[in-house]
């Protein structure tokens, strides 16, 4: 029998770092040094008001959330080499929660109750976001220790969820070294990840882990950089979800003329099964986009192929940003068993100071020939001062062999001081 004493340790990162802090020598000639970084420490505040529509077929009422996230955060000033940062996070429903959460009990789709809503991934709740120590006293090197934000490359594995109300963190050790010439190494222990609702189980709540993650990035090329990683996630109370993966990554652009760029990326990974994971399987990662950017216009074709090992098992890349990965209305935050090719096209520019977007998706099963259907978006956002920036995003997906048809679209304004 399996024991699992990280479990008992997931919400500790803030009260061990705020120990760690507590502990350092109180000596008179150490103490106004802290006395100064405190005093020369930073605050900041955030805020994001957000409406979130969702109508979604097959479910008898339309999803209206309504809710307002604020961060307040601490950072110190340093002290050889040494800072803290701590931040809270409140995700509050402004009105009635009219749509279910992973926590307020309003019934979700797969219930019968007449009162069934669309899930929207927000729910109401107050914690610690970040709490870690920092040290910045080697050359080129930046290490953390505790809860912290951590991402890498476009996310694809290592995602943070900017998108929802309350973001993904982590606790974790991570290291960031760029001591040799044109070249990133990025190495992290993972113990913990707080998902999109902290202290539950399960998928969208905490997932304790034993996770090792190194990427190495170099940028000397002329042609683009070059990407090498692998991420080893081992949880301790989800077995068939731990997995090994490898993969390379290049991206870059190219000046065609003046006012012309091609822009292109291509990733491979390999994927199976790691430590307790009582399957075994073997999947592959496809990425293949190139683009063109003109004129202020940036034209992008893509397809991104996450396969399947015979139906049996898939490519999953549960720490992933994924609502930025294969449609706004969230249809693949897991790849279907039978894999998911993602075909795409995008255009974006820049009208007056206003950013537009639009973008289509066709989707496909990797095996047994299944459609999965298409999804359309589009997305304006406003910078209205340096403070305050205005947003309109909106997606419908139409289901084929998959799901259900669903319409979204978001309305924000947010604020950072």
């Amino acid at each position: 029998m399996r024991t699992y004493p990280m479990a008992r340790q997931k919400r500790s990162a803030p009260a061990r770092v705020l120990a760690l802090l507590a502990a350092l020598p109180a000596s008179q000639a150490v103490a106004d040094p802290v006395t100064e970084a405190i005093k020369d420490g930073e605050v900041s505040l955030s805020a994001r008001y957000r409406y979130e529509f969702v109508n979604q077929d097959s479910v008898p009422n339309d999803a209206h959330a309504s809710t307002l996230k604020t961060k307040l955060g601490y950072r110190t000033g340093s002290v050889s080499g040494f800072s803290g940062f701590l931040q809270a996070e409140s995700v509050t429903a402004v009105g009635s929660e009219n749509f279910s959460s992973p926590t307020n009990g309003v019934p979700s789709p797969s219930s019968t109750s007449p009162n069934r809503h669309p899930v929207v991934a927000d729910p109401t709740e107050t914690e610690i976001n970040q709490a870690y120590i920092r040290y910045q006293g080697l050359a080129d090197t930046d290490i953390k220790y505790g809860r912290q934000l951590f991402t890498l490359d476009n996310h694809r594995f290592i995602g943070h969820v900017a998108w929802r109300q309350n973001e993904q963190t982590y606790d974790a050790a991570t290291v960031v070294n760029q001591s040799l010439e044109d070249t990133t190494l990025t190495a992290g222990y993972i113990y913990n990840v707080n998902r999109l609702v902290s202290g539950a189980a399960g998928p969208r709540g905490d997932d304790a882990m034993q996770t090792g993650v190194f990427n190495a990035r170099y940028d000397g090329l002329a042609a683009g950089s070059l990407t090498a990683y692998s991420y080893l996630l081992d949880y301790d109370n989800l077995d068939t979800a731990s997995t090994s993966s490898y993969g390379l990554r290049f991206t870059g652009d190219t000046e065609v003329s003046d006012s012309v760029k091609a822009l292109y990326t291509l990733e491979y990974a390999q994927q199976s099964d790691y430590a307790d994971n009582p399957d075994s399987f073997e999947v592959d990662y496809y990425k293949v986009e190139g683009g063109v950017s003109a004129s202020g216009v940036t034209f992008k074709l893509g397809q991104e192929t996450l396969g399947s090992d015979g139906g049996t098992a898939s490519f999953q890349t549960p720490l992933a940003t994924l609502h930025a990965m294969n449609g706004w209305t969230d249809k693949f935050l897991s790849t279907p068993e039978n894999g998911l090719v993602d075909s795409y096209a995008s255009i974006g520019t820049k009208v007056g100071g206003i950013k537009l977007m639009g973008i289509h998706h066709q989707f496909e099963s990797d095996t047994a020939s299944q459609d999965y259907g298409t999804e359309t978006g589009v997305l304006a956002v406003k910078p209205l001062t340096e403070t305050y920036t205005l947003g309109f995003k909106a997606a419908r997906y139409s289901s084929d062999d998959f799901s259900v048809d669903t319409d979204k679209a978001w309305l924000w304004v947010s604020a950072n001081f």
